[in-house]
């Protein structure tokens, strides 16, 4: 049955898992417990999930049962206490095995703005301390739940099926499935979904190319994954193969030009195994979605969720794919204990995807990215304060999904670049290798990580690079002063370009813009000087055709500039861009540098009321954010 029960109840719980801060700037952290969960780990921890949901577009819910495995670590323990998001339960049963459930009473904590509610299990009485559980909860989501986002038909490439996907990360999992919603519990699942007739469904699992399409489809993960990368998606969605163990989901209108654009996986499988070890999550399949997925990707297990404003028509953004795809090892066989660690993922994974991106694409190609994300770094460390600017802070993150902004990428490259200069690659490849295959499958921390590069590397070859630099990457702001310092000579050809076509000493016909890669191009939009009139922004436009560029990126810098500089001839194509995306990294920027124009605070207010609709929930909290900061 259920019960509620006070806030009180769980004090000591919170207690345990977060500390108060001690100061109004200060707010120190227990690293040796994930603050971003509720979840009493130390006393269960779940093995094994399983799912049972039906698919409600109607009613946007998934409703079913999810049955947890969990192990008991404290025999005395009474109760288990489990992470959730509005999700409305309705029965637990709690019992030795899946067929000798008995009801169990349960209860919330008071909602926190960001964790959510505690869920607290107390054990029915008779059951023996020393056998493992089995947790079967009935339930619900809610139509909010801020994980899911339910399409309706006319926001999908089709026009005529609703569409469903998910995004787990960081802390989302909880308001679509009650679990303890932390990645140091690693789990292995299966799950039947049922679908609307004609429907197919498809998550970070085994998912079969030539499934009948009969609306219930059974999955099985294998490999113990973290919460994170549990994810769903279900729609008119049909799949084309690309290589031997590579192809393609999405919505038949995007089939083509996705194989198209994408062609190059199965060779980047191959070279990523090449270089960090065999792949070990069987298939790597690609998801195109709706536009309004809020990421460039996400790197759910088998089946990577992608943006689809990758789609240039040129492979100009395939880096995107090289990211998610490193992300096989750096990530997904090896994670992040706690959020507060997040650069163990992202940051090795930007290292990786350079590195890929340089034997595919060649060095020009890699250089010309490292600069832009080093340039992204840059403006980055003068908006995030500098208890946050350490890829590990020792102060606690706020929000896992804002505090660090993408610092813990770009930096997180930076130093594994700066330890490869040092030890050569000839080195530090196979350390990387030994790393991978030592945590495979395992959640670490930072300070793992350092224990394991002081002993495999750093002694290893003394004097070259010590303990005490590392830790100063690790948990000090800014960047180190021997910090290494990209270059592209093609970057910096265009940046002198935008200066002195600016000055008046080289005439617009004589930019040879369409001769540059995309890279190139965004760089020189963002080399340009404050002082451009409007006659010079519309002599651009007119010859580059910055306005209808189909590269996400070209527009994404060019609408930045238009809404800073209010050229208002290109409003009109700029609310275009603000209507076609939901990639939060594409039109967050150009709404803050409306509302921070001086005159423009209202109308961006106004064009996203329009566009909301089309946005995921993680995208609108994002903009929202940056609008309600814009006006202090």
């Amino acid at each position: 049955m259920r019960v509620s029960f006070l806030l009180l109840s769980v004090l000591a719980l919170v207690a345990c898992n977060q500390q108060e801060a001690t100061g109004p700037e200060q707010k120190a952290i227990d690293l040796s417990h994930d603050y971003f969960s509720f979840a009493n780990t130390d006393q269960f921890v779940t093995d094994h999930l399983q799912l049972d949901l039906t698919v409600d577009f109607a009613l946007q819910e998934l409703r079913g049962f999810a049955i947890l495995k969990m192990r008991r670590l404290d025999p005395s323990a009474t109760d288990i206490i489990l992470d959730t998001r509005d999700l409305h339960i309705s029965r637990v049963l709690v019992g030795g095995t899946e067929d000798d459930g008995t009801e169990a009473s349960f209860g919330y904590a008071q909602t926190d703005p960001v964790l959510g509610q505690a869920l607290k299990i107390t054990l029915p009485d008779g059951l023996d301390q020393q056998q493992d559980l089995v947790v079967r909860i009935h339930y619900k989501t809610d139509p909010g739940a801020s994980a899911l986002q339910w399409l309706p038909p006319e926001l999908t490439a089709g026009g005529k099926h609703p569409y469903l996907f998910s995004q787990s990360q960081s802390i989302h999992a909880r308001s679509w499935v009650p679990l303890q919603d932390t990645p140091s519990v690693r789990i292995t699942y299966a799950a039947t979904i049922r679908t609307p007739p004609g429907l197919l469904a498809v998550m970070s699992a085994d998912n079969d190319p030539l499934t009948p399409r009969n609306g219930e489809y059974k999955f099985t993960m294998p490999q113990p994954i973290p919460s994170y990368l549990l994810a769903i998606a279900v729609g008119n969605i049909y799949f084309a193969p690309i290589g031997e163990r590579t192809g393609i989901y999405t919505e038949p209108e995007l089939l083509d030009a996705s194989v198209f654009e994408f062609a190059s996986t199965q060779q980047m499988l191959e070279t990523a195994e090449s270089m960090y070890g065999p792949y070990q999550w069987g298939r790597y399949d690609l998801l195109i979605l709706p536009p309004s997925f809020p990421y460039g990707g996400m790197e759910n297990p088998r089946l990577s969720f992608i943006t689809p404003s990758v789609l240039a028509g040129d492979q100009s953004l395939v880096s995107l794919i090289a990211h998610e795809l490193a992300h096989s090892w750096s990530g997904n066989l090896v994670s992040n204990k706690t959020w507060r660690d997040i650069w163990l993922n992202e940051g090795i994974t930007s290292y990786l995807d350079s590195r890929l991106m340089e034997v595919l694409f060649g060095k020009d190609r890699a250089d010309e990215e490292r600069v832009l994300n080093y340039r992204e770094l840059l403006q980055g460390l003068e908006k995030i304060s500098p208890a946050m600017q350490a890829l590990a802070p020792l102060e606690r993150l706020d929000d896992p999904d804002e505090s660090q902004g993408s610092l813990h990428y770009k930096k997180g490259e930076l130093f594994l670049q700066h330890m490869e200069n040092i030890f050569g690659r000839e080195t530090f490849d196979p350390f990387l290798n030994a790393y991978f295959k030592q945590f495979e499958f395992q959640s670490i921390s930072s300070e793992q990580f350092l224990d394991y590069l002081d002993q495999n590397l750093l002694q290893k070859y003394p004097g070259k690079f010590n303990r005490v630099q590392a830790e100063e990457w690790l948990f000090q702001p800014g960047l180190p002063t021997d910090a290494p310092l990209p270059h592209s000579e093609t970057l910096e050809r265009a940046g002198k370009m935008a200066t002195s076509w600016a000055a008046g000493d080289v005439p617009i016909e004589d930019i040879p813009l369409r001769e540059w890669s995309p890279h190139a191009a965004v760089y020189f939009i963002n080399s340009l000087p404050a002082e451009l009139t409007n006659a010079q922004l519309n002599g651009l436009d007119t010859n580059f055709h910055f306005s209808q560029s189909r590269n996400a990126e070209i527009s994404r810098a060019w609408f930045i500039q238009v809404a800073a500089r209010r050229y208002l001839p290109a409003y009109p194509a700029m609310q275009k861009h603000l209507d076609r995306y939901g990639r939060t990294r594409l039109i967050n920027p150009v709404y803050l540098a409306l509302a921070k124009n001086g005159e423009d605070a209202d109308l961006a207010a106004e064009l996203f009321a329009g566009a909301r609709n089309k946005y995921h929930p993680l995208t609108i909290a994002r903009i929202e954010t940056g609008l309600d900061a814009a006006k202090q």
